[in-house]
């Protein structure tokens, strides 16, 4: 993790060890552009690596929420026009799975869990054109909640991210951070295609 750089670097954070970290999310913080709002934001606090190609994401978060919107999670992102978020988001003092999807123009998805779990393990896979976005609340069973479009061929950043839009901040741990590459997909189906036997 310490190879990993800030956007919109935190004042209060803390890597714990190769694969967790601490933070202090900074109060007054977004990522969106325009759709529903008619604004653009675009000033939390991500913390990234840069990867090319097709790899899986793993991480367990766990926040202190306490205000509306108060959200923490995983993102995907080419530049500031395009971008995948996704994780939690605390709404009506619920505990909502989220993902936003912008080229251009942001879309919002969620789903409101009927508890309030302390943590939630997320799983971004990235396939040629398509992300899949899984969650879990064990660690061991997986359910998908999203498949979105985003191009493919580009290197990315990839990280942890949170934001209070509406709050003054909150803790937020993520830890048991993994990526990992995975084989290329297109390659192995032409190499299917054109072995001679």
């Amino acid at each position: 993790m310490k190879k990993m750089q800030w956007y919109n670097e935190p004042e209060k954070w803390q890597i714990i060890d190769d694969s967790s970290l601490s933070m202090y999310v900074t109060p007054n913080t977004d990522f969106w552009r325009e759709t529903h709002y008619g604004f653009t934001v675009d000033d939390g606090p991500f913390y990234y690596y840069t990867v090319g190609g097709e790899f899986e994401l793993n991480i367990k978060i766990t926040g202190e929420y306490k205000n509306r919107f108060d959200q923490m999670g995983l993102m995907i992102r080419k530049n500031e026009k395009t971008w995948i978020k996704t994780g939690v988001e605390y709404v009506n003092e619920k505990i909502n799975l989220s993902a936003v999807v912008t080229h251009e123009k942001s879309d919002w998805s969620m789903v409101e869990l009927k508890q309030n779990p302390k943590s939630i393990w997320l799983k971004v896979i990235r396939k040629i054109d398509a992300v899949e976005i899984k969650y879990s609340l064990d660690n061991k069973d997986f359910t998908m909640m999203r498949l979105a479009y985003f191009p493919d061929n580009v290197p990315v950043m990839v990280g942890l991210t949170a934001a209070s839009p509406d709050g003054n901040g909150f803790n937020a741990l993520f830890e048991d951070f993994d990526i990992k590459h995975l084989p290329d997909v297109r390659r192995k189906k032409w190499l299917e295609k054109n072995t001679i036997e």
